[in-house]
Formats: C-alpha cells, sequence, structure tokens
C-alpha cells in the first residue's frame, strides 16, 4: 500500500516494521482475537477508517484488523505523535497509511481526508476529529457508515455534545469509558508514558520538585501516582471539589492554580479543558518551571499568552521550547505543549494498549452483529470481561468462580 500512501520516507519501513514485530509479540490480547477470528474473516469487504496516535501498538491493531479482512486506511490523531518508519512499515505491510511527524494544520485535515476516501463502513477515531469532518464536509459517507467507536475522554465529550444536538449521524462505542480502557491505560498507561516522555526529554530528576498535576480524573490519578513515586512532591489542582476530596486523600496537595503557579517546578495539564495554565499563572511562575500536557489537544496550556509575555522565545533542546520573560524568568515548555507522551515518547506501553485496543476491534465486531441507535454507547460488561478474562490468561493467573449457592445468595434479599 506504499503507492497508495502519503508518508514521509518509504525507505524507514524495515526499521519501523521491527518497532511493530517488537510489541506485537506483547499484545497478547489482540493474538488471541486474531486466533479465534481470522479464520471467520469478520471484516472481509468492510472498510475501516481509522485516525490515532500513529506509533507501533497503533500500528499492530490496524494491520490485526486487517488480518480479520478489513480494507484499512490510517492517519495520525495528533501532527506530533506520527512515527514516520513505523507509517513506512505499515505502508509496506497492506495498510494505507496517511500520515507523517510535523504534519501542518493544512496538511493534517489532508491526510483525514484521503483515510476517509476509502469511503468507510467502520470508524476508529481519538479524539472525534474523523467524526467531525463526516459530519460537516463529508456528509456524502454517512449513509454508509454503520459505526465507529471512540478512544479518548476528548473525544467522548465531542461525541455526547453531538448527541445531545441531535446531529450524531451513526452509533459510536464509548471505549475510553470502558473498564478496562479507562481503569488502566488511562491511569497506568497515562502515568508511566508521561513521565517517561519527561524525563527522557530533559534529563532532570524528579524527586525532591513540587509537581503540579492538572486535573484529577483517571489521566491526574497516574501522573499524580507515579510522580509520587519518583519522589516528587505532588500538588493536583481542580475544578470539581469531589476529585479534589479525592486528591487530599490520596495524600496529596490541594490548591488553586494561581497558588500552585507560584511553587511549582514541573506541571503537567490532563483535563482536556482550555486555559488551564495561562497569563496570570506564567507571571508567577519560578525561574526554570517546566510545563508538559497530557491531555488531547494544545490548548490547556496557553501558547499565545506565553509568547505575548515573552521578550525571547528559543529551542532550549529538542522538543524543549524556552521563553524567557522580561524579568529574566525562563518557562520551559515541551513538545509545543502537546500530548508529551507521544510527541516527546512512545506513548504507552504494549502491554496496557493491548487491552484498549483489543475493547476497539471487538466493539466493532459488536456494531456488526447488533443494530444499534444513533448514539453514544458503553461497551457492553462482556466484551469488558472477556478483554479482563484473556488479560489473566495471557500473565498465566486464574480467578475463583461463584458456586451456585453464592450466585442465588448474593442474588437474593432474604438470608437465613
Amino acid at each position: 500500500m506504499i503507492e497508495k500512501s502519503t508518508i514521509r520516507d518509504p525507505k524507514l519501513a524495515n526499521k519501523g516494521w521491527k518497532k511493530i514485530q517488537w510489541v506485537a509479540g506483547r499484545m497478547d490480547i489482540l493474538n488471541e482475537i486474531l486466533k479465534e477470528y481470522e479464520d471467520e474473516q469478520p471484516l472481509a469487504e468492510k472498510n475501516l477508517a481509522i485516525c490515532l496516535h500513529l506509533e507501533a501498538k497503533t500500528a499492530y491493531m490496524a494491520y490485526a484488523a486487517k488480518k480479520l479482512g478489513a480494507r484499512v486506511a490510517i492517519c495520525g490523531s495528533n501532527p506530533l505523535s506520527t512515527q514516520d518508519d513505523v507509517a513506512a512499515g505499515l505502508a509496506a505491510h497492506g495498510v494505507e497509511v496517511h500520515s507523517w511527524y510535523g504534519a501542518t494544520d493544512e496538511e493534517y485535515r489532508e491526510h483525514i481526508n484521503k483515510v476517509l476516501d476509502i469511503k468507510p463502513d467502520l470508524i476508529i477515531d481519538d479524539g472525534g476529529d474523523l467524526v467531525e469532518l463526516v459530519h460537516t464536509k463529508r456528509k456524502d459517507l454517512i449513509k454508509k457508515i454503520i459505526g465507529g467507536s471512540e478512544e479518548t475522554t476528548t473525544g467522548i465529550h465531542r461525541l455526547k455534545a453531538m448527541e445531545n444536538d441531535q446531529v450524531l449521524a451513526f452509533p459510536m462505542m464509548a471505549v475510553n469509558d470502558a473498564l478496562c480502557k479507562y481503569l488502566f491505560d488511562n491511569r497506568y498507561g497515562t502515568g508511566q508514558s508521561v513521565w517517561d516522555g519527561i524525563m527522557r526529554t530533559t534529563n532532570l530528576v524528579v524527586a525532591g520538585k513540587n509537581v503540579v498535576v492538572a486535573g484529577y480524573g483517571w489521566c491526574g490519578k497516574g501522573v499524580a501516582m507515579r510522580a509520587k513515586g519518583l519522589g516528587g512532591r505532588v500538588i493536583v489542582t481542580e475544578v470539581d471539589p469531589i476529585k479534589a476530596s479525592e486528591a487530599w486523600m490520596d495524600g496529596f496537595q490541594v490548591m488553586p492554580m494561581q497558588e500552585a503557579a507560584k511553587v511549582g517546578d514541573f506541571f503537567i495539564t490532563v483535563t482536556g479543558c482550555k486555559d488551564v495554565i495561562c497569563r496570570e499563572h506564567f507571571k508567577v511562575m519560578k525561574d526554570g518551571a517546566v510545563l508538559a500536557n497530557a491531555g488531547h489537544f494544545d490548548v490547556e496550556i496557553s501558547k499565545p499568552d506565553l509568547k505575548e509575555l515573552a521578550v525571547k522565545e528559543e529551542e532550549a533542546r529538542n522538543n524543549i521550547q524556552l521563553y524567557e520573560l522580561a524579568d529574566g524568568r525562563k518557562i520551559y515548555l515541551l513538545a509545543e505543549g502537546r500530548l508529551v507522551n507521544l510527541a516527546a515518547g512512545d506513548g504507552h506501553p504494549a502491554e496496557i494498549m493491548d487491552m484498549s485496543f483489543a475493547l476497539q476491534l471487538s466493539s466493532l465486531l459488536y456494531l456488526l452483529d447488533n443494530k444499534m441507535t444513533n448514539a453514544v454507547h458503553k461497551v457492553p460488561a462482556e466484551i469488558d470481561n472477556k478483554v479482563a478474562r484473556l488479560k489473566l490468561k495471557s500473565l498465566g493467573l486464574a480467578v475463583d468462580e461463584l458456586s451456585k449457592e453464592q450466585e442465588a445468595y448474593l442474588s437474593g434479599w432474604q438470608h437465613e
């Protein structure tokens, strides 16, 4: 599919395919799904459009969908998360790829459109850009689309807004909200990969530093947990009083961003909102403060405000932009304020994404077998449980089962 693809350098294919093979050997659940369904070819004659962070784990899921019979076209969901060697490796093995690292806004939109040119039956989205384009500029495609699935919190928020406005034109599975996704991917995956990206980019110690985590959802919980494990003194900022109370009970300091901005050494935003860190916060930050974002879009840290306040801007190190303020203080922004774990790292560990991507493929198969309304749907419990059991099997672990007497006891209300 290299001839049909839009990639940076086809000569990188061998290097990229090695990366894909490395994770393939560690994604046991996807491999079990392949064993179960490959002979049936359940995705035969189906066109699958994917917009996800294009690195090795995503590539293997796309390749697995192809092995199940689908014609697959994929683009990256973030201009800085595509790995050009992985894109070339995937294109060399039968998947149509339209993506490259550092795409401009215009190129990014062009890549999404090229993916949609396959006229999809099914969609896998990350952040909602693919679905938005179908509902605005590519409405001609809607009749053919059976449904799709969404990978991340931001995308679910957008889909629910579309559902509330009664414009969502096909069913979407909320994979992000599945237990085997957010309890593992959002918490353990984000927690590990964010710090992997920050530490490999800055080469700075975390121990003893004040780490400000903006947002205490499941991603924020993971980032805070790993910061604590690295020896950081964690401060959580929140708008939700319940989540703020939970952070306090988990042993973290809680304060407004205006106060946290004065003492933070590292700042990580994981809210899904805009302008979480902005002008008034930059004005009081310590010299040398390091800012990173782990939310889907690059709007949580206000880059326009930072640029307006800066009297000097330069690259301090690869993926680190220095902003010097009028009083001489220096603030450092990682990966242009984009997803630091992917723009400055390799993303979540393979074993974690194995669970998320098993949910993705399983949700597509469920859509094919069930007629569903044009709404945002939860992933059925049987799919969640199947993925969890396959995960345990891959680890060589087992759990107890309830006896009939125990089931009756738990389901009844009269106990002797």
